[in-house]
């Protein structure tokens, strides 16, 4: 079973995780580009017994586009974002996938909110698309 970090930019806030992730997914929803910076979130579902989570965080709490609130935790140091958990699927653990900085990370199964993509982006033909 493989076991992948995930970190802040400082290092101080980490994720260790066994196995490989339930669900790998992009998310074009106007909140993960204001969250990530960019023209989507991409994450990885992770069962939450199979994480290990040290160092201090500061959460944030947004409610989601279904109506859930979804709890990101941050690095105080450098703003990061490690990890989050929806309130209605506490059992699972959200890591974005840029916090693991590896290239061969597998490719994404699932394209969520893709009437808000950005129409130069182009998720992986074989995902899931959900508009």
């Amino acid at each position: 079973m493989p076991t992948r970090l995930a970190s802040c930019s400082c290092g101080r806030l980490t994720a260790t995780v066994t196995g490989e992730p339930l669900r790998i997914s992009i998310c074009h929803c106007l909140a993960c580009q204001r969250r990530t910076g960019s023209v989507f979130g991409q994450q990885a579902r992770f069962p939450r017994d199979s994480v290990t989570l040290a160092g201090a965080s500061t959460e944030f709490v947004r409610v989601g586009d279904d109506g859930g609130p979804v709890r990101f935790h941050f690095c105080p140091a450098c703003g990061a974002t490690v990890w989050y958990v929806a309130d209605d699927m506490p059992e699972f653990v959200a890591i974005p996938v840029g916090a693991f900085a590896d290239p061969g990370f597998p490719a994404p199964t699932v394209s969520v909110y893709e009437e808000r993509k950005h129409g130069w982006v182009q998720p992986p033909p074989e995902a899931e698309h959900i508009p």
